[in-house]
């Protein structure tokens, strides 16, 4: 009986040693399917990502082209009104269909003006010609007196042909054939019986007296004069010493209609080609090391959870090109920009995480609970940060001009892919690996946290704050640090009061001059060239590796002007090839600028307010919106005091840091409220304890700002290194307020909550109510319970 006991218990004790091989063979084995799934993705993604982005339509500012914002006015003076944009929004693009571009942006922005962008165009003045043509086709007689317009011809029914002679004519189709006969015979009947075509006939300036020499030239409004014996209804022959381009220049205007709308150009811009491409390289190759380096730095720090990281990046590029393509966005540098933003602050959202995570190991928690707590802890103040941020991105979007927008919609898809990529599938990957319990004792592997680290929660008389080694006092030495951001920002002031802006065209009007040689260029004579034309050079500057050279001029250059400048500047040096590109920028448009840059900021930080003051108090909302004002004022100074350029990204690059600001303080805004509820049970009784959660969180939350800092400053510093000069200001400007806002959320921030809840220590209350919530005329706060609380 004894021996068939200890048989059955050896019998038991092997199968559960057979379970347990088995189980941990399975597991060995999920994960190896695991890891060999991950580098397919990979390789997949990876090959994925170059097809889908050469699929993406390219802005002109990446390919070259040219770009006209037009104001369109009624043609007998009212108002313009909505089917009027509409119908010169089709002619313009019937128009823009026989230039061959394949992708053009037409946007009718507000009521009164139309933006037409033609990346690719390879004749940027035969398209502002055809463009801006009213193309109002009449015949009159010789005494200027109208017979009929285009009314009477068929739609698309000019043609090109030729004459006996082979020489190049247009063949128009008539449609109305009584009224045609019966003004052709009116003219036969005349003494001087000859029928005038004019194309854009100007009642003030034209007359057939003055242009019957230079009729049918082709430089002339008078396109032909011909003698009517008798009347007639059959197709119309213009004839005159016209080329083939010309005839089919005429002939596509004829077709595309005349304008409904008088255009006047407000603002312009060139692009060579060469030097679009010259950007897209640059910057996508920024673009690639900033995101090499974020990997590399992910895999030293956090080890296996980096590399699963440095997956999601891939992930998210993957994601953020596809969903570019599938609605059909326009990429442009800001874009670019944007996107490499994105990278690093998306990348934040595993740092929190992962940080997180180690928290709770540090507290004594097992892997398993440690993830599940860290992940379900940082989720929160994940879409907190990412909601604040994205609420700027809409603002950008519904405020900003052209280059914003392609900012804020790359932004915005940004956001919502960072969500999806760098959070559920960051956590997913995760905790697969946790899950094969293969990393129970290997947290140094899978996190790069150190076993020894964990401490008893049990024998500790705080079990919800883990041991830092950060010692650093934030709080005591608030009032230096106020006292020195003070000082900056009215150097600012001071510098702006003496000196102005160094505003770009966009807000100061007038136009920018772009040189782009194939070696070294005289800047010394080119400033010459300017001011022997008397046009007043207000900047000038050297730019890729003194290739290029940058003006900007007080004057807006005419079409003419911007005509001769062009092939006299590139005839400076025939010793190498030279283009020229040039923006023109009205005081029209810099107004509406200037406009809707304060909207952006003002509207960016009333929302934030609102949300903050939702989620959290009011005492927060106060505090989070000094310490934006506070950013965007240092960032400004310092551009002030440098002379760097203020441009329209410029303000796009304001808004960004406000976003990435708020992100980081709401963080730290986060903990704090964690740390009063967890340890002292939502009530601080004396200013030592508000002065003691304050440094613990931000203590607790530090090694977080500086590696989400890093990993956002790289791509911002390769963008410097490497990029585009056209973005330099927007990188140079997110480079300050990067560093500044990292400054902000730890020694500003907090510090202005504790002196406004200072206050509060020792004053009894009944009820804590919430911002929005007035009662007995009294301000309070009121706290949502399940909402901030």
């Amino acid at each position: 009986m004894l021996m068939d006991i200890k048989s059955a218990n050896i019998l038991i004790k092997t199968e559960l040693e057979a379970q347990i091989m088995s189980k941990k063979k399975n597991k060995k084995t999920k994960l190896s399917i695991l890891i060999i799934t991950l580098v397919i993705v990979v390789i997949g993604i990876i090959g994925s990502i170059i097809p889908i982005f050469n699929s993406i339509n390219f802005g002109l500012d990446l390919q070259g082209g040219f770009e006209v914002l037009y104001k369109l006015e009624s043609l007998d003076g009212d108002n313009v009104t909505s089917d009027m944009a509409n119908a010169t929004y089709k002619t313009l693009s019937r128009r823009v269909d026989v230039l061959g571009v394949s992708e053009p942006e037409i946007v009718i922005e507000g009521t009164d003006k139309i933006r037409v962008k033609l990346a690719g165009v390879k004749n940027p003045d035969d398209a502002r010609e055809i463009l801006g043509k009213a193309a109002n086709l009449t015949f009159r007689d010789t005494s200027d007196n109208l017979l009929m317009n285009s009314s009477v011809l068929k739609s698309g029914g000019a043609k090109t042909g030729r004459d006996e002679n082979g020489l190049p004519v247009v063949s128009l189709s008539v449609k109305d054939k009584d009224e045609f006969y019966k003004q052709t015979l009116k003219v036969s009947q005349q003494t001087d019986n000859r029928i005038v075509i004019w194309l854009d006939f100007d009642e003030e300036v034209d007359s057939f007296k003055n242009e019957q020499n230079k009729c049918g030239d082709g430089n002339s409004r008078c396109l032909s004069a011909a003698t009517v014996s008798q009347g007639f209804a059959s197709d119309v022959i213009i004839q005159g010493n016209f080329t083939t381009d010309e005839v089919t220049t005429l002939v596509d205007l004829i077709n595309s209609g005349s304008m409904p709308t008088k255009l006047t150009e407000i603002s312009s811009r060139t692009v060579d080609a060469s030097f679009g491409e010259g950007s897209l390289f640059a910057t996508l190759t920024a673009g690639v090391i900033g995101i090499i380096l974020i990997m590399v730095l992910m895999t030293i720090v956090y080890k296996i959870a980096g590399i699963i990281s440095s997956i999601s990046i891939l992930v998210y590029t993957f994601l953020v090109f596809l969903t570019f393509y599938l609605i059909g966005g326009v990429l442009t540098l800001p874009g670019i920009a944007a996107l490499v933003l994105g990278i690093g602050m998306a990348i934040d959202s595993n740092v929190l995480t992962f940080e997180r995570i180690k928290e709770e190991l540090s507290a004594g928690r097992n892997l398993k609970s440690a993830f599940n707590e860290g992940s379900k802890r940082s989720f929160t103040t994940i879409l907190d940060s990412n909601l604040t941020t994205l609420l700027v991105a809409i603002i950008l979007f519904i405020f900003g001009e052209s280059s914003v927008k392609g900012f804020a919609t790359m932004l915005i898809i940004s956001i919502i892919v960072t969500i999806l990529s760098m959070v559920f599938i960051t956590k997913w990957i995760l905790k697969k690996f946790i899950d094969t319990d293969k990393f129970n004792d290997k947290t140094k592997l899978l996190l790069g946290f150190k076993n020894n680290k964990i401490k008893d929660i049990s024998k500790s008389k705080d079990k919800k704050i883990f041991d830092t080694k950060v010692k650093i006092d934030f709080v005591k030495p608030r009032k230096k640090v106020f006292i020195f951001s003070s000082l900056v920002i009215i150097a600012g002031a001071v510098f702006t009061l003496i000196y102005g802006f160094n505003l770009s065209i966009d807000y100061k009007g007038g136009s920018s001059v772009t040189i782009s040689g194939e070696k070294e260029l005289d800047k010394k004579q080119i400033d010459e060239y300017f001011k022997g034309k008397e046009y007043t050079v207000s900047d000038i500057s050297y730019i890729n590796e003194e290739k290029g050279i940058y003006l900007k001029l007080d004057e807006t250059l005419s079409q003419e002007e911007i005509k001769t400048i062009q092939e006299e500047v590139d005839n400076l040096d025939t010793s190498q090839s030279i283009k020229t590109d040039i923006g023109v920028v009205s005081n029209i448009v810099k107004k509406e600028l200037t406009k809707n840059a304060i909207l952006s900021i003002v509207f960016a930080s009333i929302g934030m307010v609102i949300y903050i003051g939702i989620r959290y108090t009011f005492s927060y909302a106060i505090s989070a919106i000094i310490a934006l004002l506070h950013d965007a004022l240092f960032v400004v100074a310092l551009f002030s005091i440098f002379r760097f350029e203020v441009s329209t990204i410029f303000i796009a690059a304001i808004l960004a840091i406000i976003g990435y600001s708020i992100n980081n303080t709401i963080v730290i805004f986060d903990r704090i409220r964690e740390n009063i509820k967890d340890i002292y049970e939502d009530k601080i009784k004396t200013k030592e304890e508000l002065f003691d959660v304050i440094n613990t969180s931000l203590r607790q939350t530090f090694y977080r700002s500086i590696m989400t800092t890093l990993t956002t400053l790289l791509p911002v510093i390769t963008l410097l290194l490497f990029g585009s000069h056209s973005i330099f200001e927007f990188n140079i400007a997110m480079f300050i307020g990067l560093v500044v806002g990292t400054y902000s959320s730890l020694f500003i921030a907090s510090q202005i909550w504790y002196e406004i809840e200072k206050r509060n220590i020792g004053k009894n209350k009944k009820d804590k109510k919430r911002f929005f919530d007035v009662e007995d005329d009294e301000l309070d706060e009121r706290v949502i319970i399940g909402l901030n609380k």
